[in-house]
């Protein structure tokens, strides 16, 4: 059980034994609330020691009476919100009045109960106000978290952005300055160096649409009987061209009329990342098999390469968002870091799964089983 420290400010001894002992024994749970909260008691008969109780230790709760000896509760309370301190406030006082209520609210009071109260009617009061505190803090852990995923984001995008428009800028002041001289034919390299950043940046805008849409879950999706070995012939044929200019062949195994229920438009993501992800980070001359299947109420698509492989740490991480293995084999290799991530979260709309089988400078293979409905 997770303990709460809960701080009982009154000056009257038997209001605060009499609450201690109803509510040491006490839990509050909730059904999405992992563990039962308890409560640890702390007892302070004046206002000036309940704000060095404040000061010292980290209190949760506060059962804080208005009439007190030297400061009153209104101004423990004010203390509380001035200092933005996260604790929650619940009012107790034998002078209950619609004004104080009203006060008592405006500074940050949780809730207002009136003496004399029973035990169920505290332990009420107790519940709600624990809820009301779990659910405040849950809302703010989410929006910190937010906010630097956002952060994160940004970060990785920006960089990811940077350099080839730096490359490409750098290219084009060379040919504003001809700098290499006036025969358009010493540019050509220059040229498509800089064709070939813009259709990364492009992939990876493209990319993050994707990723956009299925996070926020606004893509709509065509659901209808599709041909698998037909959409499979269709990305090798996309992907042929990039293959060719690496004599890197591909090699379709499977049965026409392979039937299943699909977004067309998703399966086809899947295949695309993952064959042309097996031609880029191929060998010269080496080799691609894709392999499309359904047996036993699956259906299996499998993609293998003899391409550098990868270590069993760096399979890990591959379908993180914006993962990309650096190292010398790899660093010419341009992507998003974005299309397993995708691969991966378009097979989870089916309820299926990715698996890798990799091994370092003999190639790897990406199997994604999905059940048939």
């Amino acid at each position: 059980m997770s303990k709460l420290n809960l701080l009982i400010v009154d000056d009257e001894p038997g209001i605060r034994s009499g609450a201690a002992r109803v509510l040491r024994d006490f839990s509050v749970g909730y059904p999405f609330m992992d563990e039962d909260f308890t409560f640890e008691i702390i007892e302070a008969e004046t206002g000036e020691k309940a704000i060095e109780i404040i000061n010292s230790t980290k209190i949760d709760i506060i059962l804080l009476d208005n009439k007190l000896p030297g400061i009153d509760g209104i101004e423990v309370l004010e203390y509380i919100n001035q200092n933005e301190i996260d604790i929650s406030v619940m009012m107790i006082t034998s002078y209950a009045s619609l004004e104080l209520a009203i006060k008592a609210t405006n500074k940050g009071a949780f809730n207002f109960v009136p003496k004399p109260f029973t035990p169920a009617e505290l332990k009420t009061a107790v519940d709600n106000i624990t809820k009301n505190l779990f659910l405040k803090r849950m809302t703010k852990q989410m929006k910190e978290e937010g906010k630097q995923i956002r952060f994160q984001f940004l970060s990785v995008l920006s960089h990811e952005l940077k350099s080839p428009i730096n490359a490409i800028e750098g290219y084009l002041r060379i040919m504003q300055d001809k700098q290499v001289g006036d025969n358009l034919d010493d540019y050509m390299e220059m040229i498509g160096r800089s064709l070939e950043r813009i259709k990364g940046m492009r992939s990876l805008i493209m990319d993050l649409l994707d990723l956009t849409r299925i996070e926020a879950k606004t893509k709509i999706r065509d659901l209808r009987k599709n041909d698998i070995y037909e959409i499979a012939k269709t990305v090798v044929d996309s992907i042929e061209p990039l293959a060719i200019q690496r004599n890197i062949k591909i090699y379709l195994d499977g049965e026409e009329n392979t039937i299943f229920l699909c977004d067309k438009s998703e399966i086809e993501m899947i295949l695309n990342n993952l064959v042309s992800n097996a031609v880029k980070y191929n060998v010269e001359n080496g080799k691609v098999f894709i392999n499309v299947a359904i047996k036993q109420n699956e259906l299996t698509i499998s993609v293998k390469d003899t391409g550098i492989g990868m270590t069993e740490d760096e399979c890990k991480l591959l379908f993180n968002d914006f993962v990309r293995i650096k190292n010398n084999k790899t660093k010419y290799v341009t992507g998003s870091g974005l299309g397993l991530s995708i691969a991966k979260k378009m097979a989870e709309l089916y309820e299926g799964t990715i698996k890798i089988q990799s091994e370092p400078d003999k190639g790897s293979k990406f199997i994604v089983s999905i059940p048939v409905v």
